[in-house]
């Protein structure tokens, strides 16, 4: 078979089989250095995500999967007695999350538990596929794409939704944004075939349909399902989309500008039809604005060791000023600062996918064939060395338990466990709770909260914020009976929640406590 007619084949194919080969299907099948290496990380963090008890946000997310099992078409706010309609939290990873507790008949914070495992697959799998399509004769690319990823961040702790540091994503792999992440890369490795083929602005199209116009009708379904199950990731992946569509995408004829608005339009026309929430509406929603500020706090701490890709960066833009990693930095860099200096901090949500670049630029650059000139041993040194510092302080902990801990590395996050207190509260009812960790994990097991901790686009936040200070008002020892029978009769109270230095209610009767924290369950009447 001649090299041309090898091509005409398709797009993944590397030689032809013969004879008897042929026949039984090709050649033996051998692991690839990233599927060896990415299966082994598959299991090893699965393992240490399920010994990371619920904190932070799973309550939150767990909840969303209760409502949704509770009412699958019309679901109630995730964690008040109030409507739903309008809440981003109902997407349709989501949704398809509440189908499977109905038909399962598993609990909320069961099934995030369970999204785990397929959430990082979907991860791994995108990654191999990006780097495949930046750097297809590198084979031992995505293995060291995922090593910087999960360890070039910074020496202090970063937690937060879509962070992909090793210790955060012990805590974070259940959550959807990691599931939009994964089909983030995956978008990102379409979006580059489609612009330029594999490795580059190389016109390679074979028959496997992908410069077809369904193609790209496919794609901007993509990135409409990323838009729906996570606003903000969709907002990095749109700028990685613009890095590679700029960056390798030749010939700009009215028929390509077209295809690429087909693929714009597919993902609008998703994100329209869906009929849970319009996400259209949300960049103009300012109420999570004051909470992600923090994001900010802190920021040359949580990242500089991923600056130790910028030289990588600034070789492939000598190279070509168009390469898409660099224009994606470039753009995110941009954003960033926008949230920054605007005052809209939600977008200091993308700073995690922001170290992609740099991460994946200085993990190609150490993948090219030996022999390496002086300065790629040097940068693969500092690269190490750097590997080792960001293990040492911050990640280690996420794999290593604290019982063969040698030194006492810094742990994940181990909150307290509210299965006590749940096992009295019918799913629905309403709680007043005055513990950090109580107000953020109860809702997790089906009640609800008199005052949700989390804004939500779907709830104004003025009445939110009524409700915390009923809240507040109702827990002052200074308060009436009265001034409580008010609050109770008017959200519908029936529980309280305590930390044991509160003071309950004579009109509240104790249930139950929790031996670890000292937390007091009572069951109050109007």
């Amino acid at each position: 078979m001649t090299r041309t007619a090898q091509t005409e084949v398709g797009l993944l194919v590397r030689r032809t089989a013969r004879g008897a080969t042929a026949l039984r299907g090709g050649a033996p099948w051998r692991p690839t250095p990233y599927q060896v290496f990415g299966g082994l990380f598959w299991l090893v963090l699965c393992l240490a995500s399920w010994r990371v008890p619920m904190c932070c946000d799973f309550g939150q997310h767990a909840a969303v999967v209760e409502r949704l099992k509770a009412s699958l078409l019309h679901p109630a706010h995730p964690t008040a007695d109030l409507p739903g309609e309008g809440s981003p939290f109902y997407s349709p990873y989501t949704v398809a999350q509440g189908a499977f507790a109905r038909v399962t008949g598993l609990a909320g914070w069961e099934v995030v538990r369970l999204s785990a495992p397929l959430n990082l697959l979907v991860l791994l799998t995108g990654i191999g596929r990006f780097v495949r399509v930046l750097a297809p004769r590198r084979p031992f690319a995505p293995v060291c794409a995922l090593l910087a990823m999960v360890l070039l961040w910074g020496t202090e702790r970063a937690w937060s939704s879509g962070y992909l540091g090793l210790m955060s994503m012990t805590g974070n792999l259940g959550y959807p944004s990691t599931f939009a992440i994964g089909l983030t890369f995956w978008a990102w490795a379409l979006t580059g075939t489609l612009a330029g083929g594999i490795g580059g602005p190389v016109r390679y199209i074979g028959p496997s349909g992908l410069r077809s116009l369904s193609g790209y009708k496919g794609l901007g379904v993509l990135y409409g399902l990323i838009l729906l199950v996570h606003p903000i990731t969709a907002s990095a992946a749109a700028l990685g989309a613009v890095a590679f569509v700029a960056g390798w995408q030749r010939g700009w004829r009215a028929a390509v500008a077209a295809r690429w608005a087909i693929t714009g339009a597919a993902a609008l026309m998703v994100a329209h039809l869906w009929p849970y929430f319009d996400v259209l509406a949300l960049p103009g929603d300012h109420s999570m604005d004051a909470m992600h500020r923090r994001l900010y706090e802190g920021v040359p701490g949580h990242f500089w060791l991923a600056l130790i890709g910028v030289p990588a960066l600034w070789l492939r833009a000598r190279r070509s000023r168009r390469d898409p990693l660099v224009l994606m930095f470039a753009l995110d860099c941009l954003v960033v600062a926008y949230g920054w200096i605007s005052g809209h901090y939600t977008y200091g949500r993308i700073l995690g996918l922001a170290l992609v670049a740099p991460q994946f630029a200085l993990a190609i650059e150490l993948a090219a064939a030996r022999p390496w000139p002086v300065w790629r041993r040097a940068l693969g040194a500092v690269a190490a060395v750097g590997a080792c510092v960001g293990f040492l302080t911050v990640q280690a902990g996420a794999v290593v338990p604290r019982s063969l801990d040698p030194v006492s590395f810094d742990q994940p996050p181990r909150w307290p466990s509210y299965d006590w207190a749940a096992r009295h509260i019918k799913p629905g009812e309403v709680v007043i709770a005055d513990g950090y960790y109580a107000a953020r994990l109860i809702p997790a097991y089906g009640p609800n909260l008199a005052a949700p901790v989390w804004p939500d686009a779907g709830l104004d936040e003025r009445e939110r914020v009524r409700r915390l200070a009923a809240v507040r008002g109702y827990l002052d020892p200074t308060s009436t009976r009265a001034g409580r029978s008010a609050v109770v009769r008017r959200y519908h109270v029936r529980w309280l929640l305590l930390t044991r230095w509160s003071r309950v209610p004579e009109e509240a009767t104790v249930v139950d406590w929790s031996r670890r924290t000292g937390e007091v369950l009572a069951r109050v009447r109007a």
